[in-house]
């Protein structure tokens, strides 16, 4: 073995005095309890994964148990963690802030919250996404069970609007050869 790959490996050999760098049995001695290092270091960074919710795999299983949602294990870890999150955010008080943080905590853009006083009603406005943002049931769910039951929650989404198309001023052959659908033109940015 003329080279000793494992990070660990590499290591322990800073340790060992200079007259160890050219002995082959050292080489090989520390590239196979480099190796057993790495594997344990790599183990225990995936069980400290599983301590935080966004980066948790397997152990989401335990966050939902633990937070009181369902365990849904066919559902994307990504939908997973968002409610996870949301769940954890969303106790305590229904401020804009905790319906915000709750709301963000799904949708990758900002969020504004619009308090309707005289209406009894709460405006989720959507930002930065365009179209109908994915996970909505869950989202809406999430913010049901932080807003007081008394107020309606309506959803505000963007769409591209005919404005902005004529400010494009493209032609019907511009729009054929960028080859979209009315969905993708409809949430284009």
């Amino acid at each position: 073995m003329s080279e000793i790959t494992s990070i660990r490996g590499q290591e322990m050999r800073t340790y060992l005095p200079h007259y160890y760098e050219t002995s082959r049995v050292m080489k090989s001695i520390l590239q196979a309890e480099g190796m057993e290092f790495d594997k344990i270091r790599k183990a225990l960074d995936e069980i400290l994964n599983q301590f935080f919710a966004r980066t948790a795999t397997w152990g989401l299983d335990r966050w939902e148990e633990e937070v009181g949602l369902p365990i849904m294990p066919n559902q994307p870890e990504d939908e997973r963690r968002d409610k996870i999150i949301s769940r954890l955010r969303g106790y305590g008080t229904a401020t804009v802030s905790v319906v915000k943080q709750v709301a963000e905590s799904y949708d990758k853009g900002s969020i504004n919250i619009i308090e309707g006083f005289p209406d009894y009603t709460v405006i989720v406005q959507f930002v930065d996404t365009a179209g109908v943002p994915p996970n909505l049931g869950d989202l809406m769910a999430a913010i049901r069970s932080v807003v007081p039951a008394h107020l309606e929650i309506l959803y505000e989404f963007n769409y591209f609007l005919w404005d902005e198309l004529d400010n494009k001023a493209w032609t019907w052959d511009t729009l054929d050869g960028m080859n979209i659908t009315w969905d993708e033109l409809e949430v284009l940015k």
